[in-house]
């Protein structure tokens, strides 16, 4: 079976965006950006939803080739591009970069996902990850919480109907204040 992997960049009031999709705010250090990058590279299968794909396709797919991209940019764009990718939409028709597209029942194809051989699967996009919440799907969260308060936006947390406990398996202290905390769900 495999372990499925929800992880974002969010405040400290516990949002990933803030109002107007705004992610301004989430400029990660290298010592972040390299851990998401070795997440990345750790993960066999990435799950979208389709803003979070819109957001990721619109610059990744050529963030290797921009003049001012870093070797560690570089490096996570070609990742991400040679990455297996499923995107969850009902309203887009169409994907590229080594993605695979699905129209129907998110939460049921995360489960069929999931009872597969295979190495971890990531998950983004706070409606789809908050419906593989709900669900009891997800394994592993990873919170990179930076110190900023949005005051509203998009929530990383989704409302469940029961609680889900937890174990801590790891914190630690990022440049610029960023505390990176990684829990796993207790079964």
């Amino acid at each position: 079976m495999r372990k499925l992997i929800y992880g974002m960049n969010l405040t400290l009031d516990g949002y990933i965006a803030a109002p107007g999709d705004d992610i301004g705010w989430s400029v990660p250090s290298d010592e972040l950006f390299q851990f998401w990058s070795d997440q990345l590279q750790a993960t066999d299968l990435t799950l979208y939803g389709r803003k979070l794909w819109q957001t990721m396709s619109s610059h990744w797919p050529t963030g290797d080739q921009h003049p001012n991209a870093t070797p560690a940019e570089i490096e996570f764009a070609r990742r991400w591009r040679d990455m297996p990718k499923t995107v969850f939409s009902s309203t887009i028709d169409k994907v590229d970069w080594n993605t695979r597209l699905v129209t129907g029942d998110a939460v049921a194809e995360i489960t069929r996902l999931k009872a597969e051989d295979g190495g971890p699967m990531d998950i983004g996009g706070a409606t789809l990850a908050g419906a593989a919440m709900r669900a009891g799907l997800i394994d592993e969260y990873v919170l990179a919480t930076a110190p900023v308060l949005a005051g509203g936006g998009t929530p990383f947390f989704t409302t469940l109907d029961n609680w889900v406990n937890l174990n801590l398996i790891e914190t630690r202290t990022l440049p610029g204040g960023v505390i990176l905390t990684r829990y796993e769900t207790r079964r």
